[in-house]
C-alpha cells in the first residue's frame, strides 16, 4: 500500500506533557517521517476544565483511515481517555487530514470541522505546513490562519519530546 500523508491533533489536559509525550511515543512507533509542531496553551472549547496542551504532527502511514483510527483510539484509551473515572482530558487525538480525502468515512468527517473553528489546531497547522491547501476551504493553511477572526488565547509553550524542543525559541 502507499503512504499516505497524515496530520493529526493531539491535547491534553491532565498530565499534559506526560500524556502528550506518551502519546507521541506510541504515534511514533508505526508513522513514518513523524513532524511535531510548537506546543500551545490554550483554554477549553466546549468543556469545563483546566487549560490544554495542543500540538498538530504531520506524518506518513500505510494504514486504511479506519484502522489509524482504531490504533489512535487505543493510544487514546491507554493513557485513561475512555477511564469512568478520569477528570478532563488525558489524551485526545484526531485526525485532522488523510491525503486530500473529503467526506464522511464512518462517522469521521474529513477534513476535521476544528481545522477552520479552532485557533489550538489552525496555528500550529499553519506554522505547519503554510503551502498545504485545505480541502474543502481551497486557501492555504496561511492563508486561513492569517484570515481567521477566531476568538480563542494561544500561548506557546516551552516542550521537549525525545530530548528535542517542540516550540522554537522565536515564537516564545
Amino acid at each position: 500500500m502507499s503512504l499516505t500523508q497524515i496530520y493529526l491533533g493531539l491535547g491534553s489536559n491532565i498530565e499534559r506533557e506526560r500524556r502528550l509525550c506518551g502519546g507521541l511515543d506510541a504515534l511514533a512507533s508505526f508513522l513514518k517521517d513523524m513532524r511535531c509542531s510548537a506546543v500551545f496553551e490554550s483554554q477549553p472549547v466546549g468543556i469545563k476544565s483546566g487549560p490544554f496542551f495542543n500540538l498538530v504532527v504531520s506524518a506518513y502511514t500505510d494504514l486504511p483511515l479506519m484502522e489509524l483510527d482504531r490504533r489512535l483510539k487505543s493510544i487514546e484509551a491507554d493513557n485513561g481517555r475512555y477511564a469512568p473515572d478520569r477528570k478532563g482530558l488525558p489524551l485526545d487525538i484526531d485526525v485532522l487530514l488523510y491525503g486530500d480525502w473529503v467526506g464522511d468515512f464512518d462517522g469521521l468527517v474529513l477534513p476535521r470541522a476544528e481545522i477552520l473553528k479552532n485557533a489550538f489546531v489552525l496555528w500550529p497547522l499553519s506554522l505547519m505546513a503554510p503551502d498545504r491547501v485545505h480541502p474543502e476551504a481551497g486557501k492555504t493553511m496561511a492563508e486561513l490562519w492569517r484570515d481567521a477572526q477566531i476568538d480563542q488565547v494561544l500561548e506557546p509553550v516551552r516542550f521537549e519530546w525525545q530530548g528535542q524542543q517542540l516550540t522554537p525559541d522565536v515564537l516564545l
